[in-house]
């Protein structure tokens, strides 16, 4: 029976720390089942899902535990099941970009939890933008709205949210 891990990992970036995580997974019987990874600022973050067998699992929270000791990596590690299929929800994508400012993730994420509305996965970056230099902020999301809700009122409510914080934002639900 397969189980699972959630596995986070972070260290100074540098060429090979992905291979360094990724082949004592592998050697362990681990197989990745989901991954985001991403260099943030001088550090590279990691965040897997992994399948395996139990034995296989049990090897792998070892072997990680000596890894972390030998390579300046911080690996956080929890058994999990992977998530069920949300009849009751729908998948629809945000998508804002706004002048840099403090608080937008965290607005964004107020509108949506006051609602109901489950996160799913979160993107952001700064950038400077093309004629002007001026410091913009793009947030991507991906959240699963409930059925209950009327779509049309929530589009309407989202954009007045947005036309409140200065965002230009779209909601729309998300293509296959």
């Amino acid at each position: 029976m397969k189980q699972h891990i959630a596995v986070s990992a972070i260290g100074t970036d540098r060429t090979g720390i992905v291979h360094d995580l990724t082949r004592v997974i592998s050697e362990c019987g681990g197989n990745i089942s989901e991954s985001r990874m991403a260099s943030l600022g001088s550090e590279f973050a990691m965040v897997l899902l992994v399948a395996g067998n139990w034995h296989s699992l049990a090897k792998l929270e070892t072997e990680l535990k000596k890894l972390a000791d030998g390579s300046g990596l911080t690996i956080n590690l929890r058994r999990t099941e992977p998530r069920s299929a949300r009849t009751d929800m729908l998948p629809y994508s945000i998508d804002a970009v706004c002048l840099d400012q403090t608080g937008i993730v965290s607005a964004l994420a107020g509108f949506c939890s006051s609602r109901g509305i489950d996160i799913g996965e979160v993107a952001t970056r700064s950038y400077p933008a093309a004629h002007t230099g001026a410091q913009m902020f793009s947030v991507q999301m991906v959240v699963n709205v409930p059925s209950r809700l009327h779509l049309a009122h929530l589009r309407e409510e989202f954009m007045e949210f947005c036309d409140s914080l200065n965002l230009d934002a779209i909601l729309e639900p998300v293509k296959s």
